[in-house]
């Protein structure tokens, strides 16, 4: 079997296709590992980059990301924690006072995509929430979102408390959101800033490899 009408399928969001041809391929033995790698992390890469492309926007990408569950769904029991968190381990959260998730959703939906082990803290995370999860799942990058300027000092706070529980140097930290710029990164000494959920996946790679 040819896992490019997989592939299709999940940048089409076809989540009922992409579901059979998953069982489909596993019947035809080709290993979780191989559809993982050779269709759906390639499906979501070409999404990302029809995103920053504005080709695709947040709807065709939500879609996508949806029909690549589907498949993700079958495939998690049969894949080892290694297959599945390759590219390494990512904490997100939406800083505190912020209960906005759409973005922090996205990222995630991207990061799953890409082949990071993704643990979501959700909306409105303490710096105190972030310190105690950096200790308990040590991730190799922390995300922080805040979609409003009046929660943007949380994002400084967070960085704050990682230092001040000496776990800043563990961790890699991206910030974004919509009031987010590289400016605002540099201030608050965050390692990379993202406009966008592929551009984040791009920048963890980069700080990671």
């Amino acid at each position: 079997m040819n896992l490019e009408s997989l592939k299709d399928g999940v940048i089409k969001g076809k989540s009922a296709d992409v579901e059979r041809l998953t069982k489909e391929a596993l019947n035809s033995g080709i290993k979780p590992q191989e559809i993982l790698k050779n269709a759906l992390i390639p499906a979501m890469g070409i999404v990302g980059n029809k995103m920053k492309n504005n080709e695709f926007f947040i709807p065709e990408v939500l879609i996508a990301a949806k029909a690549m569950k589907s498949s993700m769904v079958i495939l998690k029991p049969l894949l080892a924690d290694k297959d599945f968190g390759s590219e390494g381990k990512v904490l997100l959260g939406t800083v505190k006072g912020d209960l906005h998730d759409i973005g922090k959703n996205l990222v995630m939906m991207m990061f799953e995509g890409a082949g990071f082990k993704v643990v979501d803290l959700g909306t409105d995370v303490s710096p105190e929430k972030f310190v105690n999860a950096v200790k308990s799942e040590n991730p190799d990058i922390v995300g922080l979102s805040a979609l409003l300027t009046t929660t943007m000092p949380s994002i400084k706070k967070t960085l704050e408390a990682l230092k001040e529980a000496g776990l800043r140097n563990k961790v890699k930290v991206l910030v974004g959101g919509a009031p987010i710029t590289q400016e605002y990164a540099n201030e608050v000494g965050a390692d990379g800033y993202a406009s966008d959920a592929p551009s984040a996946v791009d920048k963890a790679k980069q700080l990671l490899h």
